[in-house]
């Protein structure tokens, strides 16, 4: 057996859904468009831009300025559909997501540390209410772009092959009778895969295979379950 049949590559072509891939059959490689991810993180630092300044990381300008830098680069290397495979691209993208991730992580550690010990913010019910429904936001809108940039090597990777076996299990690559010839996921997958994982605590339509994808999807399960669940208990404590 080769080493790239070993990795886990289908070495013939004919990725997990049973389309071929643009780079072994001679097509033209598609990657899929770069404006979701991009747009998802300009909301991911918008909300860094929303919170109350004791649940940042850093001062206000710092994230954003760093984010906005980090993006420029991969637009300027790799503009338009993601294609481009590169080690210096898929370094930069894994920097990009893994600060908002950072930054999420302590706002959600911070909030939870005020609902428990108290403080000016949880006095006033509406300021409480949208300090958590930013962080939780946030929380979705970072773990939609860490299943998008780790799953099956990352977009530039997906276009030109999936694996043959997988990280996450969408129901298109399961059942491909139901999926138009040479279907990828795409950020949408990823960012509904996030949402149906805060809101359900739990897999729904996306099966986890990787030891990765289930620590990610347990981890997100609950931290949308303690901000929620605290929140809401404290909101209304005070509302009463």
């Amino acid at each position: 057996m080769s080493g790239r049949q070993a990795s886990g590559y289908v070495s013939s072509g004919v990725g997990a859904t049973g389309a071929v891939s643009g780079g072994e059959s001679g097509r033209a490689v598609r990657g899929e468009a770069r404006w979701p991810s991009v747009a998802a993180v300009l909301v991911g630092i918008l909300l860094t831009l929303a919170r109350p300044k004791e649940m940042r990381l850093a001062p206000v300008w710092v994230l954003p300025g760093v984010e906005v830098v980090l993006l420029a680069v991969l637009i300027a290397r790799d503009p338009g559909r993601i294609d481009k495979r590169s080690s210096l691209l898929r370094g930069v993208s894994i920097v990009v997501v893994a600060l908002l991730v950072l930054d999420a992580m302590v706002a959600t550690v911070r909030l939870i540390a005020v609902l428990i010990r108290g403080g000016s913010m949880t006095n006033s019910p509406e300021k409480l209410l949208a300090a958590g429904g930013v962080v939780w936001l946030s929380n979705l809108i970072v773990f939609a772009l860490l299943y998008w940039e780790l799953d099956a090597g990352g977009a530039a990777n997906r276009a030109h092959r999936m694996p043959r076996y997988l990280d996450l299990a969408f129901t298109q690559q399961l059942s491909p009778e139901v999926a138009r010839p040479g279907w990828r996921p795409g950020f949408g997958d990823y960012l509904y895969l996030a949402m149906t994982t805060s809101t359900a605590f739990s897999p729904t339509d996306v099966m986890p295979l990787a030891l990765w994808a289930k620590m990610a999807m347990g981890l997100q399960s609950l931290i949308s379950l303690a901000v929620v669940g605290l929140v809401v208990a404290r909101a209304v404590n005070v509302f009463t």
